[in-house]
Protein backbone atom coordinates (compact mmCIF):
# COMPACT_ATOMS: atom_id res chain seq x y z
CA UNK A 1 0.00 0.00 0.00
CA UNK A 2 0.86 3.52 -0.99
CA UNK A 3 0.33 7.02 -0.03
CA UNK A 4 1.33 9.40 -2.54
CA UNK A 5 2.41 13.09 -1.37
CA UNK A 6 2.15 16.21 -3.70
CA UNK A 7 4.04 18.78 -2.19
CA UNK A 8 6.91 22.08 -2.60
CA UNK A 9 9.28 22.72 -0.30
CA UNK A 10 8.23 26.25 0.44
CA UNK A 11 5.06 25.26 1.26
CA UNK A 12 4.49 25.38 4.91
CA UNK A 13 1.57 23.01 5.50
CA UNK A 14 3.21 20.48 3.20
CA UNK A 15 5.97 20.14 5.92
CA UNK A 16 3.33 19.81 8.52
CA UNK A 17 0.71 17.72 6.52
CA UNK A 18 3.48 15.55 5.49
CA UNK A 19 4.61 15.07 9.78
CA UNK A 20 1.58 14.59 10.82
CA UNK A 21 0.79 11.76 7.90
CA UNK A 22 3.97 10.13 9.49
CA UNK A 23 3.34 10.69 13.06
CA UNK A 24 -0.54 9.43 12.34
CA UNK A 25 1.21 6.28 9.93
CA UNK A 26 3.53 5.05 13.28
CA UNK A 27 0.85 5.41 15.90
CA UNK A 28 -1.41 3.43 14.12
CA UNK A 29 1.19 0.83 13.54
CA UNK A 30 1.94 1.16 9.81
CA UNK A 31 4.92 2.71 9.83
CA UNK A 32 6.85 0.24 8.45
CA UNK A 33 4.20 -1.56 6.23
CA UNK A 34 2.76 1.96 4.41
CA UNK A 35 5.08 3.54 1.48
CA UNK A 36 5.04 7.08 1.55
CA UNK A 37 5.86 8.83 -1.90
CA UNK A 38 6.91 12.67 -1.98
CA UNK A 39 5.77 14.37 -5.46
CA UNK A 40 6.79 17.24 -6.95
CA UNK A 41 4.43 20.33 -6.97
CA UNK A 42 5.66 24.16 -8.03
CA UNK A 43 3.44 26.66 -5.63
CA UNK A 44 4.68 29.69 -7.90
CA UNK A 45 7.67 28.38 -11.19
CA UNK A 46 8.01 32.37 -11.71
CA UNK A 47 10.33 33.07 -8.77
CA UNK A 48 14.09 33.20 -10.04
CA UNK A 49 16.01 30.78 -9.90
CA UNK A 50 18.51 33.26 -7.42
CA UNK A 51 15.73 34.72 -5.33
CA UNK A 52 16.72 35.15 -1.37
CA UNK A 53 14.37 38.20 -0.56
CA UNK A 54 12.49 37.87 2.90
CA UNK A 55 9.72 35.51 3.07
CA UNK A 56 7.94 38.64 4.99
CA UNK A 57 8.29 41.09 1.86
CA UNK A 58 7.22 38.14 -1.19
CA UNK A 59 3.84 37.58 1.07
CA UNK A 60 3.13 41.42 1.73
CA UNK A 61 3.50 41.68 -2.26
CA UNK A 62 1.86 38.37 -2.53
CA UNK A 63 -1.45 39.90 -0.21
CA UNK A 64 -1.07 43.71 -0.40
CA UNK A 65 -1.03 43.61 3.19
CA UNK A 66 1.39 45.95 5.93
CA UNK A 67 4.31 43.97 7.09
CA UNK A 68 3.35 43.62 10.69
CA UNK A 69 0.03 41.66 9.42
CA UNK A 70 2.09 39.52 7.57
CA UNK A 71 3.49 38.66 10.53
CA UNK A 72 0.58 38.12 12.53
CA UNK A 73 -0.55 36.12 9.58
CA UNK A 74 2.92 33.32 10.37
CA UNK A 75 2.07 33.10 13.96
CA UNK A 76 -0.94 31.35 13.59
CA UNK A 77 1.50 29.06 11.01
CA UNK A 78 4.19 28.94 13.60
CA UNK A 79 1.75 27.95 16.29
CA UNK A 80 0.06 24.85 13.81
CA UNK A 81 3.21 23.80 13.60
CA UNK A 82 4.36 23.39 16.57
CA UNK A 83 1.61 21.09 16.96
CA UNK A 84 3.34 18.25 15.74
CA UNK A 85 6.48 19.32 16.99
CA UNK A 86 8.35 21.44 13.77
CA UNK A 87 9.90 24.65 14.47
CA UNK A 88 9.09 27.43 12.12
CA UNK A 89 11.28 30.47 12.15
CA UNK A 90 9.61 32.87 9.44
CA UNK A 91 12.13 35.93 11.14
CA UNK A 92 14.76 34.02 8.77
CA UNK A 93 13.04 32.83 5.97
CA UNK A 94 14.15 33.67 2.28
CA UNK A 95 11.87 33.29 -0.81
CA UNK A 96 12.91 30.36 -3.24
CA UNK A 97 12.86 28.69 -6.43
CA UNK A 98 12.69 24.77 -5.88
CA UNK A 99 12.90 23.21 -9.15
CA UNK A 100 16.51 21.99 -8.16
CA UNK A 101 15.43 20.66 -5.12
CA UNK A 102 12.51 19.04 -6.39
CA UNK A 103 15.13 17.60 -9.07
CA UNK A 104 18.11 16.44 -6.61
CA UNK A 105 15.02 14.18 -4.36
CA UNK A 106 14.40 12.48 -7.49
CA UNK A 107 18.06 11.58 -7.76
CA UNK A 108 18.29 11.11 -4.28
CA UNK A 109 15.49 8.76 -4.40
CA UNK A 110 17.65 6.16 -6.92
CA UNK A 111 19.78 6.44 -4.11
CA UNK A 112 17.52 5.19 -1.21
CA UNK A 113 17.99 8.58 0.50
CA UNK A 114 15.11 10.58 -1.25
CA UNK A 115 13.07 10.86 2.28
CA UNK A 116 16.47 11.95 4.11
CA UNK A 117 17.23 14.59 1.43
CA UNK A 118 13.53 15.73 1.34
CA UNK A 119 13.71 16.36 5.21
CA UNK A 120 16.95 17.98 5.43
CA UNK A 121 15.40 20.23 3.11
CA UNK A 122 12.45 21.51 4.94
CA UNK A 123 14.20 21.84 7.68
CA UNK A 124 17.09 23.93 5.71
CA UNK A 125 14.41 26.23 4.68
CA UNK A 126 11.68 26.31 7.82
CA UNK A 127 13.67 26.08 10.90
CA UNK A 128 17.48 27.43 9.52
CA UNK A 129 16.25 30.24 7.18
CA UNK A 130 18.73 28.65 4.53
CA UNK A 131 18.43 29.35 0.77
CA UNK A 132 17.16 25.99 -0.61
CA UNK A 133 17.20 27.56 -4.15
CA UNK A 134 21.11 28.11 -4.65
CA UNK A 135 23.46 25.17 -5.38
CA UNK A 136 26.15 25.43 -2.37
CA UNK A 137 23.27 25.16 -0.07
CA UNK A 138 21.72 22.19 -2.15
CA UNK A 139 25.26 20.10 -2.55
CA UNK A 140 25.99 21.03 1.01
CA UNK A 141 22.20 19.48 2.36
CA UNK A 142 22.65 16.43 0.13
CA UNK A 143 26.23 15.52 1.30
CA UNK A 144 25.03 15.81 5.10
CA UNK A 145 22.33 13.16 3.91
CA UNK A 146 24.84 10.57 2.73
CA UNK A 147 25.28 11.57 -0.88
CA UNK A 148 28.06 11.99 -3.48
CA UNK A 149 28.56 15.68 -3.25
CA UNK A 150 29.63 15.70 -7.17
CA UNK A 151 27.19 13.53 -8.42
CA UNK A 152 25.13 15.77 -6.99
CA UNK A 153 26.80 18.22 -8.63
CA UNK A 154 26.36 16.83 -11.85
CA UNK A 155 23.22 16.55 -11.12
CA UNK A 156 22.17 20.25 -10.85
CA UNK A 157 24.23 21.29 -13.76
CA UNK A 158 22.46 19.56 -16.62
CA UNK A 159 18.45 19.12 -16.66
CA UNK A 160 18.48 15.65 -14.87
CA UNK A 161 15.36 14.47 -13.62
CA UNK A 162 13.32 17.43 -14.58
CA UNK A 163 11.01 15.26 -16.53
CA UNK A 164 10.45 13.03 -13.85
CA UNK A 165 9.68 16.20 -11.65
CA UNK A 166 7.04 17.82 -14.66
CA UNK A 167 5.38 14.28 -14.67
CA UNK A 168 4.66 14.68 -11.04
CA UNK A 169 3.37 18.14 -12.26
CA UNK A 170 1.32 17.11 -15.26
CA UNK A 171 -0.21 13.52 -12.87
CA UNK A 172 -1.22 16.67 -10.46
CA UNK A 173 -3.21 18.69 -12.81
CA UNK A 174 -4.93 15.33 -14.16
CA UNK A 175 -6.10 14.57 -10.53
CA UNK A 176 -7.66 18.37 -10.70
CA UNK A 177 -5.21 19.07 -7.53
CA UNK A 178 -4.89 23.10 -7.03
CA UNK A 179 -2.98 23.20 -3.92
CA UNK A 180 -0.82 21.46 -1.96
CA UNK A 181 0.15 19.03 0.10
CA UNK A 182 -2.59 16.94 -1.59
CA UNK A 183 -2.35 13.00 -0.53
CA UNK A 184 -3.50 9.65 -2.64
CA UNK A 185 -3.81 7.22 -0.19
CA UNK A 186 -3.79 3.79 -2.29
CA UNK A 187 -4.70 5.68 -5.74
CA UNK A 188 -8.40 5.42 -4.01
CA UNK A 189 -9.18 8.28 -1.83
CA UNK A 190 -7.59 11.92 -1.78
CA UNK A 191 -6.90 14.58 1.03
CA UNK A 192 -6.52 18.04 -0.16
CA UNK A 193 -4.52 19.99 2.79
CA UNK A 194 -3.36 19.71 6.49
CA UNK A 195 -6.63 18.04 7.69
CA UNK A 196 -7.00 17.13 11.25
CA UNK A 197 -5.36 14.18 12.39
CA UNK A 198 -8.44 12.11 12.35
CA UNK A 199 -9.48 12.42 8.67
CA UNK A 200 -5.95 10.77 8.15
CA UNK A 201 -6.75 7.53 10.05
CA UNK A 202 -9.93 7.42 9.14
CA UNK A 203 -8.83 7.28 5.74
CA UNK A 204 -5.74 4.87 6.26
CA UNK A 205 -8.07 2.66 8.12
CA UNK A 206 -9.80 2.61 5.88
CA UNK A 207 -7.94 1.81 2.94
CA UNK A 208 -5.64 -0.46 5.00
CA UNK A 209 -8.18 -2.92 5.79
CA UNK A 210 -9.43 -2.91 1.59
CA UNK A 211 -5.87 -4.19 1.03
CA UNK A 212 -6.37 -6.59 3.73
CA UNK A 213 -3.41 -4.96 4.85
CA UNK A 214 -2.22 -6.64 8.74
CA UNK A 215 -0.11 -4.17 11.07
CA UNK A 216 3.38 -6.15 12.39
CA UNK A 217 3.18 -7.53 15.26
CA UNK A 218 3.85 -5.65 18.74
CA UNK A 219 6.46 -7.62 20.54
CA UNK A 220 6.31 -7.55 24.17
CA UNK A 221 8.66 -8.66 26.92
CA UNK A 222 12.03 -8.80 25.33
CA UNK A 223 13.32 -11.17 23.88
CA UNK A 224 12.52 -14.48 26.16
CA UNK A 225 14.32 -18.35 26.05
CA UNK A 226 13.15 -20.14 22.66
CA UNK A 227 14.04 -23.46 20.86
CA UNK A 228 14.58 -23.64 17.22
CA UNK A 229 15.79 -26.25 14.98
CA UNK A 230 19.59 -26.03 15.77
CA UNK A 231 18.92 -24.98 19.35
CA UNK A 232 16.90 -25.21 22.74
CA UNK A 233 17.77 -22.89 25.62
CA UNK A 234 18.05 -25.25 27.97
Amino acid sequence: MKIEVWSDYVCPFCYIGKTQLEQVLEQAGYGEVIEVELKSYLLDPTVKEDASEPVYESLQQKYGMPIEEVKKMTQNVVARASEVGLAFNFDDMKNANTVKAHRLAKWAETKDKGKAFSERVLQAYFTEGQLIGHDEILLNLAEEVGLDRQQAQSVLANDDYLAEMQQDIAIAQQLGVRGVPFFVIDQKYGISGAQPKEVFEQAIEKAAKEAGLRKPLKMQGGNGITCTDESCGI
